[in-house]
């Protein structure tokens, strides 16, 4: 599975969001577009319609398992996509910033 990690992420870099809303409302990364896993077949066109044509996904879950899979599928359907390693837990752990549903700073659950 291709793998990033947090420290290789650059600002403007695509992240996919595919947790459930309430780790979203929680805390996310800012830039990031959010389709739970669980929803993420029947809305596969928002990722193909906001994902940069030329570019990569990188996949972001809590820890890295959810998004290992829906990054694996990407990759089977010839989309250029990576696992960001240790996920939303290694993002906040970095520093990077997180904010929760209302816009103001949040926390991973």
């Amino acid at each position: 599975m291709p793998t990033v990690e947090v420290a290789d992420l650059k600002d403007g870099d695509f992240l996919l969001d595919v947790r459930e809303d309430d780790e979203w409302q929680a805390g996310h990364a800012a830039e990031a577009l959010h389709i739970p896993m669980s929803e993420f077949v029947a809305r596969y066109g928002e990722l193909t319609e906001a994902a940069p044509q030329d570019g990569r996904v990188n996949v972001i879950c809590r820890s890295g398992g959810r998004s290992a899979q829906v990054a694996m599928y990407l990759v089977q359907q010839g989309i250029d996509a990576v696992n960001v390693a240790g996920g939303m837990q290694v993002w906040e752990a970095a520093g990077r910033p997180v904010i929760a549903g209302d816009g103001t700073p949040g926390t991973v659950v």
